[in-house]
Formats: structure tokens, sequence, C-alpha cells
């Protein structure tokens, strides 16, 4: 079993910055990716950024040049520096951990960016 626990969310004025933080741990478990993903009230979960074992990241379109995805092996941990935010990025932001087939999710950090 693999447990996520996220922090830094918070509230935030448009152009400012936040930085994510996701832990995992748990036992017997084989790090594949790591990822966060977001939902905004009324719309489906979407991918922001993730970043795979060997260091492979992947953006969405919308956060490209603003949002940087980065990771700590050594204390299975991975981060999202979101600078320059904007209103649309109020979301939850959920961290989620690819081993093998399985997904894991942490509880959700509310991001929320005031105009």
């Amino acid at each position: 079993q693999v447990q996520l626990v996220e922090s830094g969310g918070g509230l935030v004025q448009a152009g400012g910055s936040l930085r994510l933080s996701c832990a995992a741990s748990g036992s017997s478990f084989t790090l594949n990716a790591m990822g966060w993903y977001r939902q905004a009230p009324g719309k489906q979960r979407e991918l922001v950024a993730s970043i795979t074992n060997v260091g492979s990241t992947n953006y969405a379109d919308s956060v490209k040049g603003r949002f940087t995805i980065s990771r700590d092996t050594a204390k299975n941990a991975v981060y999202l520096q979101m600078n320059s935010l904007k209103p649309e990025d109020t979301a939850v932001y959920y961290c989620s951990l690819r081993s093998g087939v399985f997904w894991y999710w942490g509880q959700g950090t509310q991001v929320t960016v005031s105009s």
C-alpha cells in the first residue's frame, strides 16, 4: 500500500507563485512515475505535469512555461513549482504515483488564485 501526502496549496493573487509538495510512503512499491492532476468545479480531472523515474517530464499545454515539476528520488517526493498563476489555475490539485499497473492518489490540496 502506498500513501501520498500533499502540502503547499493555498490562496494567492494572480501572478503569484505556489509550490506543492508530495511525499510517498509505503512498502514494496516500484516508483515508475509521479505527477500532478487537477480538478476544477464542474470539470474533469486533468493532467498538469508528470515525471518518470528517469526524469522525463510532461506538461499540459496550459501550464508550459509557468509550472515546473521536479522530484527527489531519495525521498520519493515530487514537487510542483507554479509561477505566474492565473485564476483559471484554481482547482484541487492531486498528487499521483504510478507503480506498475497501479495508480495511487493523494487526498488533494486546494489552490485558489484570485484576480
